[in-house]
C-alpha cells in the first residue's frame, strides 16, 4: 500500500509545476524536498500514519487541480492593492528579492562593498604582532 501512496506523490511532484523565478522559496520545489524526506526508502517506507498521508495527498491534489479556483472564480485577477498577477509575480521574483536586500544594507555597507576587495563581514584587518 505504502507504493501506491509512493507512487501517487511522485505524480503529483511531476504534475506540480515549478517557478524558476522563486530559486529556494519555490512551493514545487518544497514539495518534492518533503516528498522525499518522508518517502526515503521509496516505496518500502513504512508509514507511521497512512490516513493523515492520504489526507496530505488529497489536499495537494485539490490545490494542484485548481479545483477552489474553479469553485470560487474571481471577478477581477487583482488584489485588495490593486496589484495585477504579473505585478506580483514580479514582486515576488529572486531577482526583485536579491535587489531589495541591496537597499536594506544601506549606503555604507554598498559603499564599503564597491570600493573594497574584500567584504564588510570579514571585519578589520588585524595588523601583525611582533
Amino acid at each position: 500500500m505504502s507504493a501506491t501512496r509512493y507512487r501517487r506523490f511522485l505524480k503529483l511532484c511531476e504534475e506540480w509545476p515549478r517557478d524558476e523565478t522563486k530559486k529556494g522559496r519555490d512551493l514545487g520545489t518544497f514539495l518534492r524536498q518533503k516528498v522525499a524526506s518522508a518517502f526515503r526508502e521509496g516505496e518500502n517506507t513504512q508509514l507511521a500514519d497512512p490516513e493523515k498521508c492520504d489526507q496530505m495527498y488529497e489536499s495537494l491534489a485539490r490545490i494542484n487541480g485548481n479545483i477552489y479556483r474553479q469553485r470560487f472564480p474571481r471577478v477581477r485577477d487583482t488584489s485588495f492593492t490593486g496589484v495585477t498577477v504579473e505585478e506580483c509575480r514580479v514582486l515576488l521574483s529572486g531577482s526583485m528579492q536579491q535587489s531589495m536586500d541591496e537597499e536594506k544594507k544601506g549606503l555604507w555597507k554598498s559603499l564599503m562593498e564597491r570600493f573594497s576587495s574584500k567584504s564588510p563581514e570579514d571585519g578589520p584587518e588585524k595588523a601583525p604582532e611582533k
